[in-house]
């Protein structure tokens, strides 16, 4: 031990001096003679002002591994014999050891004290609590706050106000966005609504929001990506790869409400046989081959707009929006070989339809051989994990039919969101933005009389009664009252539009009956 006593010194003056000795340091006293010693000096100060303690405690202390020091210092320590005991390694390795974990320890209290830290996080994890709460209180405070109103009427939201501040926005934008809906029968005019179970209202959502989005200001260009059929069964038009639409909800605005034209168009891709027009259910073996065409098609369209408006280069589209599991997969993995943002609007759910299914009795296997729902909801847990954002109709849509699924958990996401909001790192965990939007309908082509305060119909001179619909006298025939407000439900006549809960409510409701007349 006594031959070591220069080494305990040394460490120990190190740790005496704590983190100071990375800067000043004493020089090491030489015993050579002094013409040595002025030599050594001088080819010190020439290498740049070498300091062997500053070396040690870098090359030494810091480039070995503390793990590995400390089994270096037990395999020393386990030796049964004293004499084939090194000393010198064991207590070489035990302060190397001590040192590099007292060093880490200052490096640690220098750049933040850990009470500090602790007490950020515990701030921080509050802050997102009370955050978190307060989200989770707001719809008891709107339900409170409509049963203290006095009756007064809510301010309506007027579409056209509302894109018409967006556009003012960003109209010098030029965005391209891509829709995805590949089932139904999809055209721009004489929409075959209710012809089955596949050409109904999500058909009439998309073209409309097209529509909508083709003539907003900043929109460049909108596609919807649907399928091509050349069946003999079907009109022609579903035949054609390239349909423009016109739209008709600026058409009273001056002119630079008309954004760019209207430049909205149906893409018609041909997948799966083509000749036959098949049913949603029989079109999942074939999304790989519409993603294919799809990305081929969207790659040609971006070329083509960046020799337009983008000086050369491609222009991608902004985002890809997904109806429907089987177009949400589609988007999915366009989203992921494009590197684009994904929107998913789901329509109709598989897993509260199973639910519903099950509920009456029937069985899984039945369920599923008929509906393929286990590959729907696969398509929509993917759709989860991918989509930045997720449209509903409803937030009984969110609270009650998203929060089945094992991508998606309400308490969670609003914990997600409030963490986010107060600078909380998540390590990447993260799901979708769930937004409420009620699906509207576009009036521009629907034509109001006018009505006198006793509810009559103004009718000019110029006008006459042959004007109206062939329908109006079948319809005005039930009424007794046909000048009373109208509310109007459209859908196919099948079980489960639940259309008969309709008919019930109404019925039961006296002030309902007194205002309004039902209409299906």
């Amino acid at each position: 031990m006594a031959g070591n006593h220069w080494l305990h010194g040394y460490l120990e003056a190190i740790l005496d001096t704590g983190p100071a000795i990375l800067d000043t340091a004493p020089p090491i006293v030489a015993r050579a003679p002094a013409i040595d010693a002025d030599k050594s000096s001088l080819l010190l100060r020439e290498r740049g002002g070498f300091n062997p303690t500053r070396y040690f405690v870098d090359e030494v202390i810091s480039g070995f591994d503390e793990t590995d020091l400390h089994k270096t210092w037990l395999r020393a320590a386990a030796l049964n014999s004293r004499q084939e005991r090194n000393t010198r390694l064991e207590n070489l390795c035990w302060r190397i050891w001590n040192l590099a974990r007292k060093k880490k320890q200052i490096e640690g209290k220098e750049v933040t004290p850990l009470p500090k830290r602790q007490l950020e996080r515990e701030k921080a994890r509050l802050d997102a609590t009370a955050n978190m709460l307060e989200d989770l209180s707001d719809g008891d405070k709107d339900l409170s706050a409509h049963d203290e109103s006095t009756g007064a009427s809510m301010p309506k939201i007027n579409s056209d106000d509302t894109i018409e501040a967006w556009a003012s926005q960003h109209k010098d934008k030029k965005l391209y966005i891509v829709l995805l809906s590949i089932h139904g029968l999809i055209c721009g005019e004489n929409m075959e609504l209710g012809r089955d179970s596949d050409t109904g209202g999500q058909v009439k959502y998309v073209v409309e929001l097209a529509r909508a989005l083709g003539s907003t200001p900043g929109v460049y260009r909108v596609d919807i990506l649907t399928r091509q059929i050349t069946a003999s069964d079907v009109d022609w038009c579903y035949a054609e790869p390239v349909e423009m639409l016109l739209s008709g909800i600026f058409k009273n605005k001056p002119l630079e409400y008309e954004g760019e034209g209207g430049r909205a168009y149906i893409i018609r891709i041909p997948f799966g046989p083509t000749d036959k027009y098949l049913p949603k259910e029989l079109l999942w073996p074939h999304i790989q081959e519409f993603v294919d065409g799809a990305l081929m098609h969207i790659k040609q369209m971006s070329k083509s707009l960046g020799e337009q408006i983008g000086d050369g280069k491609p222009v991608w589209p902004a985002v890809i929006h997904g109806h429907y599991a089987d177009a949400g997969h589609s988007a999915a993995l366009l989203s992921g070989a494009l590197n684009v943002p994904m929107v998913f609007t789901g329509h109709s759910l598989g897993r509260d339809k199973l639910e519903h299914l099950l509920k009456q009795g029937r069985q899984t296997w039945e369920i599923n051989a008929m509906y393929k729902i286990m590959r729907r909801i696969e398509a929509e847990e993917l759709c989860l994990d991918v989509s930045e954002v997720i449209i509903t109709s409803t937030r009984q849509e969110i609270e009650e039919q998203w929060n089945l699924y094992d991508g998606f958990d309400l308490l969670l996401a609003r914990k997600l969101k409030a963490g986010i909001e107060h600078g909380i790192s998540w390590n990447g965990r993260c799901m979708p933005h769930m937004v409420p939007i009620p699906p509207g309908i576009e009036f521009s082509h629907v034509v109001v009389p006018n009505v006198d305060v006793d509810g009559n119909v103004k009718v000019n001179k110029e006008e006459s009664s042959a004007s109206d619909p062939p329908i109006w006298e079948e319809i005005m025939r039930f009424f007794t009252n046909p000048h009373k407000p109208m509310i109007l439900a459209l859908a196919r006549p099948d079980p489960k539009k639940n259309i008969a809960t309709l008919v019930k409510a109404f019925g039961e409701s006296r002030l309902l009956r007194e205002l309004a007349n039902l209409l299906l």
